[in-house]
């Protein structure tokens, strides 16, 4: 579930201008809020149907790390049991981040992804530019994000200012490894769930090639147009078959669902 918890909503080559990295050093969180939940389930492509097979939570708590407000933010997965047998997965994720600048402060991995075992602690120091796991000292890009972080991250961009086709590049630390990604942005359309239907922004990422995805811009995002910019839905083949992933449930959103058209 490395690309699912990552793009549940949204992982995003290199060769872009500075100047437009620097677009999103530092931006203000406008979207999201202490106190929000919501979780997406998870339905595996048997042949011609879905079935639910698993599900993803996504929790948001403030805290206080050294001196510094920060967003506590855990996301864990898991296949339900009855579909262990096709890949089990139990992973937790958790990052802090900064509330004033939305950058990373530390980062937790622990995953169980089909017998694979993980553990990782990151720590980030931005004004030194540093990334200090258990395997060293890595150096790191300007506003680098981790793989939760990078989705709190990407709610907050302003999609007015791109037009369909447009790339959006992130510097994403992930496994002692810096990845130049980007999502490319599509537009706007209706898209409808199993939750409801909704008016969306439609996107997909560039996925680092992991134990169930595949790399390149395979999988397609949905998320709110509205303020708060949520996951609705995610659609991707992986490995084996192919995935989507509804938005299930919400709590504590900052602003009105403004976006929901009709719920089921």
């Amino acid at each position: 579930m490395k690309n699912l918890i990552l793009a549940a909503a949204f992982l995003f080559s290199a060769n872009y201008a500075v100047g437009q990295q620097d677009l999103f050093c530092g931006i203000n969180n406008t979207t999201f809020s202490a106190g929000e939940q919501f979780s997406v389930k998870i339905y595996y492509n048997l042949g011609s149907i879905y079935v639910s097979a698993g599900e993803a939570v996504f929790t948001t708590t403030m805290v206080t790390i050294g001196n510094r407000r920060a967003y506590h933010v855990v996301g864990q997965g898991r296949t339900f049991s009855a579909y262990n047998w096709i890949f089990k997965v139990r992973d937790n994720y958790e990052t802090y981040i900064d509330s004033a600048n939305l950058l990373p402060i530390e980062f937790i991995r622990n995953v169980n992804e089909g017998g694979f075992h993980f553990n990782n602690f990151v720590t980030f120091d931005h004004d030194a530019g540093t990334a200090r796991s258990a395997k060293g000292v890595f150096r790191v890009p300007k506003c680098v994000q981790d793989v939760l972080s990078t989705i709190y991250y990407a709610r907050n961009i302003d999609f007015d200012r791109y037009k369909p086709g447009d790339k959006i590049p992130f510097d994403l630390f992930l496994d002692d490894q810096v990845y130049n990604i980007y999502i490319r942005y599509l537009g706007k359309e209706e898209v409808q769930t199993r939750f409801g239907k909704f008016h969306a922004i439609k996107f997909k990422p560039l996925l680092i090639r992991g134990t169930i995805f595949k790399g390149g811009e395979q999988m397609t995002v949905w998320v709110s147009d509205d303020r708060n910019h949520i996951p609705l839905r995610v659609d991707s083949p992986i490995s084996v078959g192919s995935i989507k992933a509804d938005l299930d449930s919400y709590s504590n959103l900052r602003y009105p669902f403004s976006s929901m058209i009709s719920k089921r």
